[in-house]
């Protein structure tokens, strides 16, 4: 007698049941271990608080396939779908299948709701991201005939074998552009007042490499940014904000952003580091980062390493970075396919 495989269930993520929120943790919890073992979980209260807050410019579809017994989610499914106004035409995708739960059409069944979704939701592209830590992913990607649009890594720097004699130099240096420009940190929320030229230089980012990436520019509005800032205080999240800004005329000219939570202190993430082409050329991005550094080196002394997502094809930040000491971490790549493309995948249809 052949026994039915269980039924994909659908969560709402924003207001699931404790079990729910759980069963999906201890999903997520072994999915990060195999990508980062050596880190440390992530607490099942800070998780909650994270998805009962999420930002509210953007929808999350999530599904799971609970094991045999009901007692375990074995994988899962999620589309996100922004609600702003740039980017209409796709809808970012992230399938996760237990090691010993691959390679039994869970992926395929788990793609199903996430494809009939994003077309009731007048999205034609899917983007997903892969980890060379996770070989099943890009198999996955392969099978499904999605193309690579980007490849990536992250980065990190150790702290320990941080060069201070170079931060020192870049320093000083920066004291040539002092009489012009002025460097400020915002340590937690963005000042209100400031909050429409806080959101301009978030915008600098369309600027970085997007590979062959089917994207448009994206906007960011003082809305957005309330809502995010809303979203991490509830989970925790801390951050400070390194920025420069001309003193003749008051405008921002770039800025850099360090996140971490209390919970995992010895790891730093190194959010968006830009500044407006108008100012480039004076040195403001190694001045921006080596303040920041000299910062976290002061005042967060259980911090041991700071990560950063770059495209490889990022050649002016991947120079600072290098400069810096940071070294490749993780190999990532970002893909995307055409919705037709994957009905023909679940139809059978493989390319």
């Amino acid at each position: 007698m052949t026994v039915a495989a269980p039924a994909i269930q659908s969560l709402d993520l924003r207001r699931a049941s404790d079990r729910e929120y759980a069963l999906l943790h201890a999903l997520q919890s072994r999915m990060r271990a195999e990508r980062l073992p050596d880190d440390p979980p992530i607490p099942l209260d800070e998780q909650i608080r994270g998805w009962r807050n999420l930002p509210t410019y953007f929808d999350l579809f999530t599904w799971v396939v609970p094991s045999a017994d009901g007692d375990a989610f074995v994988g899962s499914g999620s589309l996100w779908i922004s609600r702003t106004d740039d980017n209409q035409h796709l809808a970012d995708v992230g399938i996760e299948v237990l090691p010993e739960f691959r390679r039994r059409g869970l992926g395929r069944r788990l793609l199903a709701p996430v494809a009939e979704t994003a077309a009731r939701e007048g999205r034609r592209l899917l983007i997903f991201d892969t980890s060379e830590r996770v070989p099943a992913g890009e198999a996955f990607a392969r099978r499904l005939g999605a193309d690579k649009g980007l490849e990536t890594h992250t980065n990190q720097l150790v702290l320990a074998d941080l060069d201070r004699a170079l931060i020192g130099r870049w320093l000083e240096e920066a004291q040539a552009q002092a009489a012009r420009f002025e460097l400020g940190f915002w340590s937690g929320p963005y000042p209100e007042d400031d909050l429409a030229a806080i959101a301009a230089l978030h915008e600098i980012l369309n600027g970085a490499p997007t590979g062959d990436l089917d994207l448009e520019d994206f906007r960011v509005t003082p809305e957005h940014l309330r809502d995010w800032e809303r979203s991490a205080a509830a989970r925790g999240t801390l951050r400070w904000t390194s920025y420069v800004r001309e003193r003749a005329t008051g405008a921002f000219a770039g800025f850099s952003e360090i996140f971490w939570h209390p919970t995992r202190p010895a790891i730093l993430n190194q959010g968006a580091t830009g500044v407006f082409p108008a100012f480039r050329g004076n040195g403001l991005g190694r001045w921006l980062k080596a303040a920041m550094i000299e910062r976290i080196v002061r005042e967060q002394p259980e911090a041991r390493v700071i990560r950063t997502g770059n495209a490889d094809s990022n050649a002016p930040m991947l120079r600072i970075n290098y400069d810096l000491g940071f070294k490749p971490f993780e190999a990532r790549a970002v893909w995307q396919i055409e919705l037709p493309k994957v009905r023909a995948f679940l139809d059978g249809r493989e390319a």
